[in-house]
């Protein structure tokens, strides 16, 4: 039996399916993703990329506002790498 165990969490259904999407045009699944990322968070001892706050940056004023912005960039980042 595999010593392992199950990671959940919840996200905006328009994430999920770029999310399916992405992976799907990469040829892997979300599974796979999700434990790619988990791999290189714990090689990198956190975030595999630059989690910083500039001086002047603002919180959203709500999480809604947040996820929208997400949804543009990750949008964005793919349509570049295309």
């Amino acid at each position: 039996m595999s010593d392992t165990v199950q990671l959940a969490t919840r996200v905006d259904r328009s994430q999920d399916q770029l999310f399916r999407e992405t992976t799907k045009r990469l040829g892997t699944t979300p599974a796979d993703a999700m434990r790619v990322f988990v791999a290189a968070f714990n090689q990198n001892h956190g975030f595999p990329f630059d989690v910083r706050l500039s001086a002047d940056a603002e919180p959203f004023a709500t999480e809604e506002g947040a996820t929208e912005f997400a949804s543009r960039w990750g949008r964005r980042l793919i349509d570049e790498a295309w």
